[in-house]
């Protein structure tokens, strides 16, 4: 019986259809369907499409469409300023909220701010700035309405790290403050830069998996380096290594001081506990926020009261008051450390946007609401640009800061305003309070801080679900500690790029089997009822072919070729006639796959087998058409579904009444 059948149909809207006609005998119950090509489209239109998939996928104009002048204009203001967009809903249950989230985060970003420029061996009244200018700047621009700003552990760390080993700071303290805020500047340039030109994806690189080793890293190493002044050690290793670090701890036991160790591990065993109360009782969030303000006023008095007594103890001293000075002149583009400047601003940077972004969206995921990365890459990025000129150095959204804004209640980012105004009255009339702030206090703050980053129960997921994802996690992890903090972000960088390389040019390929009494074709090794159809092979790709993975996939189809010769010979089965190739997950082909394949299908001709495509995506087939290889494969050699494939060839095997 014969059934005619369109195999390939080009469908346009110009109405021109080029069409194959080709009879076949098959059985009444199957229908060959119609292999279509994609619509006709100029090559304007592909590129456009591209481009907008490219940089546009979330389309941001759509509000934008079928709207008058005024609203594109108040629309546009809203797009670019969101403030406006808020700002006009805004009202008094909305502010007391936030007012209430944003004195709670005043709390801790007090004391953290301090602690955090030690941390980038920066005076700690920069801390301070930074936790003023940059959040009025975001509130204005930034996009999330749970983020709070300021300066974080990481980003601070590495600034540290990078600048100390070319200008520690007690050697020429002008110049590092010149190139902290330089490199500042250059971090805010290029997070902007990423958003105004759509190229978010380029943070993707960095994988959540290699993130989170080098967080676990970083937070060791801090850590580790919060030792002397937990321990009230005097001179101490400048290196962030952790050989270096513990050996300078021991080296220096004549250093430790006793009334330094029971204040440090006193009030870090409170910070802890009060930590974990919170963690077990979320509703109880304002435990842990304020523990941190709370450690800085008791040990402050203490220390004040036992002045006489406590020579051993280190005091941060004399704090400036007043508004931030004004540090544009620090900026320096030129000169022996401009390079410098520039490599850690990108790699504070590119670290400070990533942990920014990720916090932002996790809340707005809690909330169901969207945040827009490239907005949110150029409200950091200005954010930096402009903090350089106000003595800040490079700030960020802050996870801790940020989860108390959350469990606070904070409803917009008006929160940021409040904890700027109380960071501000602090500036203006507080800072004489801190003079007798002990240095072991922000030690146990750091120490508190960067813990949570060090997340043991992720990794052991990792290892239960993707050893790859694991081992790359190992690898930024003992990059981090054993190696530098720069390092073990390259070693990360690197690793995530060679997973992409090996998912790319290592493509699965499966052989698939029939489950009985069906039409769908199954993995043969997931599927255990799944049987393999006599004389056919039939292959899967799961993956787009390109110069990359070309070879390896020719290779490949080849050596499964073989293995099912061998097994039909050990097993004396008919012999193998058709190859079968399932390329509904080949998203993509370029020229170099299309050749590959026209020379896989004469290899296989001169061996007496037929090679069969299924199912190719829509600019997968057009490429193949256009490229005319489908004229070599005949009447038979391009099917809808792998069912229709078997059903029509072995049909064509039977002989004709």
């Amino acid at each position: 019986m014969g059934v005619n059948s369109n195999r390939v149909e080009a469908f346009s809207t110009h109405q021109t259809t080029l069409t194959v006609k080709v009879s076949v005998p098959m059985p009444p119950s199957m229908e060959v369907h119609t292999v279509c090509l994609p619509p006709q489209t100029t090559t304007f239109k592909k590129l456009k499409h591209r481009v907008s998939e490219i940089f546009f996928p979330e389309d941001p104009l759509h509000r934008f469409k079928n709207q008058t002048w005024c609203t594109k204009l108040l629309l546009g203001v809203q797009f670019f300023f969101p403030i406006f967009q808020w700002g006009s809903e805004y009202n008094l249950r909305l502010f007391r909220s936030d007012i209430i989230s944003g004195l709670t985060i005043a709390s801790l970003a007090i004391p953290q701010g301090i602690s955090y420029a030690k941390l980038a061996n920066l005076p700690p009244i920069v801390g301070l700035y930074s936790s003023f200018v940059p959040p009025l700047i975001y509130s204005v621009l930034g996009s999330s309405r749970h983020l709070a700003v300021g300066p974080v552990s990481i980003a601070s760390l590495v600034m540290g790290t990078m600048l100390s080993e070319s200008v520690p700071y007690v050697e020429d303290p002008i110049l590092y403050l010149k190139l902290a805020f330089t490199a500042t500047f250059f971090a805010g340039l290029f997070q902007a830069s990423l958003g105004l030109l759509r190229l978010g994806f380029v943070i993707d690189f960095l994988s959540k998996a290699t993130l989170l080793g080098f967080m676990a890293g970083s937070a060791v190493i801090v850590s580790l380096q919060q030792l002397k002044g937990l321990l009230g050690i005097v001179h101490f290793t400048g290196k962030m290594q952790f050989i270096p670090v513990i050996t300078s701890v021991l080296e220096h036991r004549n250093e430790w001081s006793w009334q330094t160790i029971i204040m440090g591990f006193g009030f870090l065993v409170f910070l802890l506990t009060t930590r974990h109360i919170s963690m077990r009782k979320p509703k109880l969030f304002w435990v842990s926020a304020a523990a941190p303000l709370t450690s800085v006023i008791l040990s402050t008095l203490l220390v004040f009261c036992i002045k006489s007594k406590a020579h051993g103890i280190s005091i941060i001293g004399h704090l400036p008051k007043g508004l931030n000075p004004p540090s544009s002149n620090m900026l320096s583009f030129n000169g022996r450390y401009l390079a410098l400047a520039i490599k850690t601003g990108i790699v504070t940077g590119i670290l400070s946007l990533t942990e920014g972004i990720a916090v932002g969206r996790t809340f707005a995921a809690l909330k169901n609401y969207q945040v827009d990365g490239n907005k949110e890459m150029m409200a950091i990025g200005f954010m930096n640009m402009a903090g350089p000129c106000t003595s800040c150095y490079v700030t960020t959204g802050s996870f801790s800061r940020s989860a108390v804004n959350y469990n606070a209640g904070a409803q917009t980012a008006f929160s940021n305003i409040i904890m700027a105004s109380s960071v501000l009255v602090t500036l203006l009339f507080l800072m004489p309070l801190f003079y007798y702030t002990p240095n072991v206090i922000l030690s146990a703050i750091i120490i508190t801080a960067v813990i949570g980053l060090i997340d043991y129960q992720a990794a052991f997921r990792l290892w239960k679900v993707d050893k790859l994802d694991f081992l790359a996690c190992l690898c930024s992890f003992f990059g981090v500690l054993f190696i530098s903090v720069p390092l073990g972000l390259a070693i990360a960088v690197g690793v995530s790029v060679l997973k992409i390389l090996l998912h790319v040019t290592r493509p699965n390929t499966m052989a698939l089997g029939n489950i009985p009494g069906t039409q769908i074709y199954q993995s043969l090794s997931r599927y255990t009822k799944a049987l393999r159809v006599p004389s056919f092979l039939i292959l899967a790709i799961e993956s787009p072919i390109y110069f990359a993975n070309a070879t390896y996939i020719q290779e490949r189809i080849l050596r499964w070729v073989r293995e099912e010769e061998e097994r039909i010979k050990a097993n004396r089965e008919g012999t193998l006639k058709s190859i079968i190739l399932d390329m509904t997950a080949v998203t993509a082909i370029d020229t170099s796959g299309i050749e590959i394949i026209g020379e896989l299908r004469k290899m296989l001709e001169k061996r007496s087998l037929q090679l069969v495509l299924v199912n190719p995506v829509g600019n997968v087939m057009a490429k193949l058409h256009q490229s005319k290889i489908l004229d070599s494969f005949g009447i038979d050699g391009l099917y809808l579904t792998v069912g229709e494939a078997v059903a029509a060839i072995s049909s064509s095997w039977k002989p004709q009444p």
